[in-house]
This record gives structure tokens, C-alpha cells and sequence, in this order.
């Protein structure tokens, strides 16, 4: 029983990991073609960051929706059907002659792009209490983590031998993989009794009990500034290898490979860590790495040449101490609002993505024409991030002694 239990338990996990990939593959697959999709379409580096820029926004718009829509209407429904249109939107892209149409698929992309990650998130939830939903998150990210290693591996190689049109023929086959999975195989975890209804006012207060509620804000923010000191260099990543350390479109392996496996490696140990350490011993002992990594990261920036594997290899230290710290903070904002489970993983996808927004679309191209401004970027997110993370630390121990002294 134990076995089948496991793996099944391990089956759920892949299959909510490959959903989440949609973003990560929408995202990095096509930058190793990026100035190629430029010329082809006649548009401007500029104009290109766009189709980043407008996916993350609409990506983060709809996690807004997909949430709590899959509060009213089950979790299942909700990846059924933007997998699918994942899928078309794919071949919208791969089939543009210009740079609007190319924006316009793109944007229903990032419409759909994120409901494997924010509903996964819930489905965890639903299922799995403790620190069995605290490993299966590790797990789940383990797995996850892979798509950012791969999708610019296989975006290099598949514009090299096929032309950029060809990576998103696969980006479709990714989303049709995936809706025949997960009609196959994905459960759902929210049965009618626990569903609420779908209207706007309903929706509406739902946003606004979770996003003014004080704690939420600050662990959500915490989240957000911990991952966007990492994530300036995914917009960058074109100029950061190709520039500063003179690699060519089929060696972004350099950069997401030690990320990813810092990622990985974070996640694991998260797992691992799991019921032995504090949620709290597990997010200081993320945040004691990301500044580590953050200080070596601006010292070798200042002092040495760009160079692999110098300029990378920071990076993945900060991953790993960011891997080891967000599944503990994740939970804990989910359990702020157990009836809101979808809500809550909406809202805080929300606002990683619309910061990620800004990142790609205003503050990486400000920074990425220095490794020492980018540098200087992830010791700054990381240190507001621990600000707002002990800002929230402050206030529940002041709570807890609240009850103590009514006691």
C-alpha cells in the first residue's frame, strides 16, 4: 500500500511539474532566437523584449483568474482547457508574419501559460497537509526546475537546425502533450461542496480579503524581491552571454544550468529538510545563502573579468538558498486563507509575475550593460526581500505574545 501510495504520490508530481513548465518554456525557449525573430519580422531588440514583456503581463494578469476560477469550478476544468489553448496559441506564433501577430499569440500564451503553476499549487494544497505538502512542493520544484536548464538547450538546437518557427511548433506539442495527460491522469481535488461561487462581487471580495491582509503582503513581497535578484538575468540572458562573456546562442547552458541546478539542489534539501528544522530555521537558512552568494556575485563583478565560470557560479548559490526558503514561505501564505487556497496562489503569482514584468521589460535593459549593475540588482532584491520577511517575523512574535500575556 505504501508503494502504490508513493507512487502515485510521485506520478502527481510529474505531471504537476510538466504543467508548470508552460511558463518557463514560454519564456526561455525562444531567447537563443530572439535577434533572428528580429530580423525576420523586421523588428528592433527593443521591440523584441516586447514579446517577453507582453507574455509576462498577460501571464500575470490571468493568474489573477485561474485561481479562482478553479475555486469555483473545480481544478481540473481549468488545466483541461488552457493547456488546449496553450496549444493553438503555439502555432499562432510559429505561423506569424509580422511582429503584432507575433505579440498577439503571444499574449494568449501568457493567458494561459501560468494555470499549471497556480492550480498545481492549490492541488497540492488540497491533498497533502504538513510537511507532506511541504515535500511534495520540494518535489514538485525539483522536477520543475529542470524545464529553464532544458528549454534554451533545446530552443539553441532546435533554431539552429530548423529556424526559430520551429521552436514554437513545439512549445505547441508541449501544451497538447500535456492536455492529454492531464485528461488521462490529473484528479481533481476540489469537489463541488468546497467550491465557491463564481460571481464578480464574490471574486472580488475574495481578492481583496487575501490581498489587504498585512501578512500576506509582506511574505508575497518577500517571495517576489528573493526571486526577481535571480531573475533579471533570465531577460538579460542574451546580452549577459553573449556580450560580457562572448558565448554563442548554443551556450545559455552556461547560465541556466547552474541556476537550475542550484534550484534543484535547494529544492531537495527543502524536502529533506522537512520535519527535522523549522519552517523558520529553513527560510534563515536560505536567506544566509542568498547573501552569500549575492556578496561573491558583486566581488567578482567588481574584481575580475566576466568570465565563465566565475560569472555564473554565484548564481547558483543564490538559487539554491532561494529553493530552500520559498517552499516554507509558500505554505505558510497558502494556509493564511485555507478556503482560498486557488486565490491565494493566484494573488501571489500575480505579483512575482507583474515584478517579473518589470524586470524583462524596464530594469533588466537599464542594468544589463554592466555585470557589476546587475551585480549590485541581486543584493539589493534579496536584501528587501529579508526586510519583509523579518518585518512579518516581527509581527508574529508579537502576536504570539499577545496570547501569552491574555493567558
Amino acid at each position: 500500500m505504501a508503494d502504490s501510495a508513493n507512487k502515485q504520490q510521485g506520478a502527481l508530481a510529474l505531471l504537476l511539474a510538466a504543467l508548470a513548465t508552460l511558463g518557463p518554456f514560454s519564456i526561455d525557449t525562444f531567447l537563443p532566437a530572439m535577434s533572428d525573430i528580429g530580423r525576420a519580422l523586421d523588428a528592433s531588440p527593443i521591440q523584441m523584449q516586447q514579446a517577453l514583456s507582453v507574455y509576462l503581463f498577460c501571464y500575470g494578469l490571468m493568474m489573477l483568474w485561474h485561481g479562482a476560477i478553479s475555486d469555483a469550478v473545480g481544478r481540473r476544468p481549468v488545466v483541461l482547457v488552457t493547456s488546449l489553448l496553450f496549444a493553438l496559441a503555439s502555432i499562432g506564433c510559429m505561423l506569424a508574419p509580422n511582429l503584432g501577430t507575433l505579440l498577439l499569440f503571444r499574449a494568449l500564451q501568457g493567458l494561459c501559460g501560468g494555470a499549471g503553476l497556480v492550480v498545481g499549487r492549490a492541488i497540492i494544497r488540497d491533498r497533502f497537509t504538513g510537511h507532506d505538502a511541504q515535500r511534495m512542493m520540494s518535489q514538485v520544484t525539483m522536477l520543475f526546475s529542470l524545464a529553464p536548464a532544458v528549454a534554451p538547450v533545446i530552443g539553441g538546437w532546435l533554431f539552429g537546425a530548423f529556424g526559430w518557427r520551429s521552436i514554437f511548433l513545439f512549445m505547441a506539442l508541449v501544451g497538447l502533450g500535456l492536455f492529454v495527460a492531464s485528461w488521462r491522469s490529473l484528479p481533481e481535488t476540489h469537489g463541488p461542496a468546497q467550491r465557491s461561487p463564481l460571481h464578480l462581487g464574490q471574486l472580488a471580495a475574495n481578492y481583496l480579503e487575501v490581498a489587504k491582509k498585512h501578512d500576506f503582503q509582506l511574505l508575497a513581497l518577500a517571495v517576489t524581491f528573493n526571486f526577481a535578484g535571480f531573475f533579471v538575468y533570465i531577460p538579460a540572458a542574451p546580452v549577459f552571454l553573449m556580450q560580457h562573456l562572448g558565448l554563442g546562442h548554443n551556450d545559455f547552458l552556461w547560465l541556466f544550468g547552474p541556476a537550475v541546478g542550484g534550484i534543484m539542489l535547494g529544492a531537495f534539501v527543502s524536502g529533506r529538510l522537512a520535519g527535522r528544522f523549522s519552517a523558520r530555521q529553513q527560510v534563515n537558512l536560505g536567506y544566509v545563502l542568498m547573501f552569500a552568494a549575492a556578496a561573491a556575485n558583486l566581488l567578482q563583478a567588481w574584481l575580475l573579468t566576466p568570465a565563465v565560470p566565475w560569472a555564473v557560479l554565484p548564481l547558483g548559490l543564490y538559487t539554491v538558498g532561494m529553493s530552500i526558503a520559498a517552499p516554507s514561505i509558500t505554505i505558510v501564505l497558502m494556509d493564511q486563507f485555507p478556503h482560498l487556497r486557488g486565490t491565494v496562489s493566484s494573488v501571489q503569482g500575480f505579483v512575482q509575475t507583474m515584478m517579473s514584468t518589470l524586470l524583462a521589460g524596464v530594469i533588466a535593459p537599464l542594468v544589463w550593460g554592466s555585470v557589476l549593475e546587475m551585480a549590485l540588482w541581486m543584493a539589493l532584491s534579496v536584501t528587501l526581500g529579508f526586510v519583509l520577511r523579518m518585518r512579518y517575523r516581527r509581527r508574529m512574535d508579537r502576536h504570539y505574545q499577545a496570547i501569552e500575556l491574555e493567558q
